[in-house]
């Protein structure tokens, strides 16, 4: 395959979503024990439930007898069961019972994709495999959600932009300044200034050269392990109540090429009595400005066009985005050579 071809397929590959990674498929209040939720994710209909031991499943939104989507049925036994005509089947995708039929062939057949799942602090995730039958790897999730001292909040929502878009705003920290030169903490610093870019583990940290602690002032992302994420710390001034800086963490789920799925931890670093007086003044008096930032956001993501690239005249400050598209072009290169590879053999 010629070079340029190979990177324009790449390139429509990544603006999808790229397979072969962890996402968060939804909040863990969103799945009932009673319920099922149907969800898009990388272009995929999906649907979603929790079984007897009330473990999350996920399979896609299809059921093998009629085509009926399965996100109208219900859970029977810890089983989806199709509405139209009762067939249930378990999370790997495998039809357990035909009840219209005693005895139907169709019983024991896996016939749909299933998906892993791993449920942690407050969110299921899902795996979307680069191919049918393929074993997820162990989920890469950031240290604060095991180290006990970290206490965060998680909040969801739909922009209607390619991931891509958010992805790279997380990657641009001369933009809090600007966009966000009104908020209660991104007020200060310095309007001008340059970037550099840094190693790190499973990606690179991209930090503004002449300031610290003041604004948005670095973003650590986390691209080339099993999950794909943001950090970055907002610091806050004392009126912000006990604890270090407003550490975020961030993960985008494509919904399709034109859509995105947002879920934001908001996270400080407190314990004891101080872990409780931080939970009250984030619900009472911080969640609703952080909104506000986020908002800021997605009604400037929203207003881009994702062709805009084709006529952006980047420069210093666009390190990062750079960084991030030259690793989504590489890793979505990699899938196609090896499919290409598989369908030769």
């Amino acid at each position: 395959m010629e070079t340029a071809t190979l990177d324009a397929k790449a390139d429509a590959l990544a603006a999808r979503g790229l397979p072969g990674l962890w996402y968060v498929a939804a909040k863990s209040v969103q799945l009932r024990s009673d319920e099922v939720l149907s969800i898009t994710a990388l272009g995929r209909k999906l649907v979603l439930w929790r079984d007897g031991a009330g473990r999350a499943q996920c399979v896609e939104d299809f059921c093998p007898h009629r085509g009926a989507p399965l996100s109208r049925g219900e859970v029977i036994d810890g089983h989806i069961a199709c509405r139209y005509h009762g067939v249930a089947l378990d999370g790997t995708g495998t039809v357990v019972r035909v009840p219209a039929m005693p005895n139907c062939p169709l019983e024991g057949k896996h016939a749909i994709q299933g998906y892993e799942t791993f449920e942690a602090r407050d969110a299921v995730f899902i795996y979307i495999p680069t191919a049918a039958g393929e074993a997820a790897p162990p989920i890469d999730l950031p240290y604060e959600f095991t180290d006990p001292n970290w206490e965060g909040f998680l909040c969801s929502g739909l922009w209607d932009c390619n991931y891509q878009l958010a992805a790279e705003n997380t990657a641009d920290p001369m933009h809090g300044i600007y966009l966000h030169a009104d908020s209660f903490t991104l007020a200060y610093g310095e309007r001008e200034d340059l970037v550099r870019i840094d190693p790190a583990d499973r990606g690179f940290i991209i930090t503004r050269v002449a300031q610290t602690d003041q604004n948005f002032d670095w973003c650590h992302v986390t691209c080339e392990g099993s999950t794909n994420f943001i950090r970055l710390d907002i610091p806050y001034p004392a009126a912000g109540g006990p604890g270090g800086p407003f550490r975020v963490l961030g993960f985008m789920t494509p919904i399709d090429e034109h859509s995105t799925r947002i879920f934001f931890w908001r996270n400080r670093q407190v314990s004891g009595i101080a872990r409780e007086a931080w939970r009250f003044l984030f619900r009472a008096f911080f969640e609703a400005r952080h909104w506000e930032v986020l908002e800021q956001d997605r009604e400037m993501l929203e207003d881009v066009p994702y062709e805009a690239r084709r006529r952006e005249m980047l420069y210093q400050h666009d390190a990062g985005v750079v960084r991030l598209r030259r690793i989504w072009r590489e890793r979505a290169k990699q899938l196609l050579l090896a499919e290409q590879k598989d369908a030769a053999e």
